[in-house]
């Protein structure tokens, strides 16, 4: 992978998991996290944690939105580590 293309990846990490730590609900015109998740999409051989951390960030339950965000976070970084765009070193904001 390109150093622009892992420099993107990190990006787009950060902004959901900024999503997901500020405990708001999503706006369903965010369109900084649909391009962060759009971003994703071709490095995750598995869609469900994409599509589940879109839908559960969009719930009003906030107990609900914040689990299912974080397990799909933790998801979207497993995929992520599988196809080979993530290294736990390349988060250093952590």
């Amino acid at each position: 992978m390109q150093r622009q293309q892992r420099i993107t990846v990190e990006l787009a990490v950060q902004i959901l998991r900024d999503a997901m730590t500020s405990g708001a609900q999503i706006a369903p015109d965010d369109a900084t996290i649909r391009l962060a998740l759009r971003y994703l999409w071709p490095h995750c051989p598995e869609r469900w944690p994409l599509v589940q951390f879109w839908e559960g960030g969009l719930q009003a339950h906030e107990i609900g939105r914040g689990q299912s965000m974080t397990a799909s976070f933790n998801g979207i970084i497993r995929q992520l580590r599988r196809s080979g765009a993530w290294s736990d070193g390349m988060d250093q904001s952590r």
